[in-house]
């Protein structure tokens, strides 16, 4: 273990310079002026228990927020619990004697599925503390990961992933190997990951430390669950620890001179025939499973023409010009599930509520899918859309009286409206008539403040 420069940190009770003008964080450096200690002198583990570096770990942490760990204790509670213990849990990192929390177990549904994605919660001072330890290692991986790989990257995204899979097929390369990693994040073997962090991280406490984190064991109904095999999904390490572990993959790829894309564990492997995309397929299969010690789902991966893919949510088709991306139809089907839930009649949620939830999703999707052709797609959205929204105006007009004044004010003739606010009828069919049509229109739904697919893509379309 290399010594600790009493002289330049750890020091008790010390003060922040009065010329600094931020806010104090709990290891005694201002919020906005830090300074970064030359490293030169110290090992991997110090660089990581550094004040700057655990005060940029406090912060990314307190901001993300995020839910309590095993302890209970929540990102509120963090900093003075961290002024408090600062030194003893310092030390004891340094020391090799601190001893993660287990992680706690909670259950998503995945898109499409019966079944549900397993994350696994830190407690926020092991949060802090795996945010420490990536902000130092990844930019000495970063020198190491694929070009080819967009997941969890600084400037790199989706869109980059997607537009790099299209510039691929318009290059020629139109049959595609789509694998599927079956739960990988459960699956990853720790030994493997090791090995391989060994092989750049020549500290042996810092290895150890990780080691702890992936054997710190789960918590799920109050009972502890050992963690022999994963990467718990939902720290802060476990981006950078499954980029790792997949770069092997990525470097076999490269080695074998393949066109592909990786997002996180979603890769897709282009090829010029159908025959050559089968082919690379059974060739890397006894790599990821015998050298990475992965699985891969047979039944999911496939192989087939790029038209019939999905990656990402976008799906690919051919035109004189390239190739071009539109939403895949899973993912438009899975948008009209959630517009259906926000727009359920019965939910008891009040117009501002609702409005608010539909203009941060129908934003949220629209931006995320910009770069697909939805020209024609959209209107027809928005045609569906806007008739559940004059479904749900026409039962809050519940009684006959309601509606006779409504549809009077809207501009309806008497005659109508004694007619139509006396109908029996059923709120779906009732939104779709020429009636509410012409009372409810577009424009009055935009000026009482509901968001439109339309208008959104008109802002963010991508040519």
């Amino acid at each position: 273990m290399q010594k600790i420069s009493q002289d330049t940190w750890l020091q008790k009770d010390r003060a922040a310079p009065e010329s600094y003008a931020g806010g104090q964080t709990f290891i005694g450096i201002t919020e906005n002026n830090f300074t970064d200690p030359d490293y030169q002198n110290y090992g991997l583990l110090e660089q990581i228990l550094s004040p700057a570096n655990l005060n940029r770990a406090f912060k990314k942490v307190r901001n993300n927020k995020g839910s309590a760990g095993v302890d209970k204790m929540d990102v509120e509670s963090l900093q003075d619990y961290l002024i408090t213990n600062k030194e003893l849990l310092i030390q004891s990192i340094l020391e090799g004697k601190y001893r993660p929390n287990p992680v706690r177990r909670v259950h998503i549904p995945k898109a499409n599925s019966k079944n549900k994605r397993s994350l696994g919660i830190p407690s926020v001072v092991d949060r802090v503390i795996q945010q420490a330890m990536a902000q130092v290692l990844s930019p000495t991986f970063e020198k190491q990961f694929s070009p080819q790989s967009y997941g969890f990257r600084p400037n790199r995204s989706a869109h980059k992933a997607v537009k790099q899979c299209q510039a691929f097929i318009t290059a020629g390369y139109k049959y595609a190997v789509d694998m599927d990693l079956e739960k990988f994040f459960d699956t990853v073997s720790q030994s493997k990951l090791i090995e391989v962090l060994s092989r750049t991280i020549k500290d042996g406490r810092v290895v150890s430390l990780i080691h702890k984190y992936l054997r710190a064991g789960v918590m799920e109904r109050g009972r502890l669950k050992s963690s022999k095999r994963g990467v718990p999904q939902g720290g802060p390490l476990s981006p950078l620890l499954s980029n790792i572990i997949l770069n092997e993959l990525d470097q076999e790829l490269h080695r074998r001179g393949h066109r592909f894309v990786r997002y996180a564990d979603d890769l897709v492997i282009l090829c010029k025939s159908k025959r050559s995309a089968q082919r690379s397929l059974r060739n890397i299969i006894p790599f990821i499973e015998n050298k990475l010690y992965l699985k891969v789902n047979q039944e999911k991966t496939a192989v087939g023409y790029i038209s019939r893919i999905k990656f990402l949510g976008y799906g690919f088709y051919k035109r004189k010009e390239g190739c071009r991306l539109r939403a895949h139809p899973s993912s438009i089907t899975r948008m009209r599930k959630r517009i259906k839930e926000l727009t359920n009649r019965s939910n008891g949620w009040g117009n501002e509520h609702r409005k608010q939830e539909l203009r941060q999703y129908i934003r949220g999707w629209v931006n995320y899918f910009k770069l697909a052709d939805m020209k024609t797609l959209m209107p027809r959205i928005d045609e569906w859309y806007r008739r559940r929204l004059r479904m749900i105006i026409w039962k809050q007009w519940k009684r006959i009286r309601t509606r006779f004044s409504n549809l009077l004010k809207l501009g309806l003739s008497k005659s109508k409206v004694r007619e139509f606010a006396n109908t029996r009828k059923g709120y779906w069919h009732i939104a779709s008539s020429p009636i509410l049509n012409r009372t409810i229109t577009t424009e009055r739904l935009a000026k009482a403040g509901y968001t439109f697919f339309t208008d959104c893509y008109r802002k963010v379309r991508v040519n």
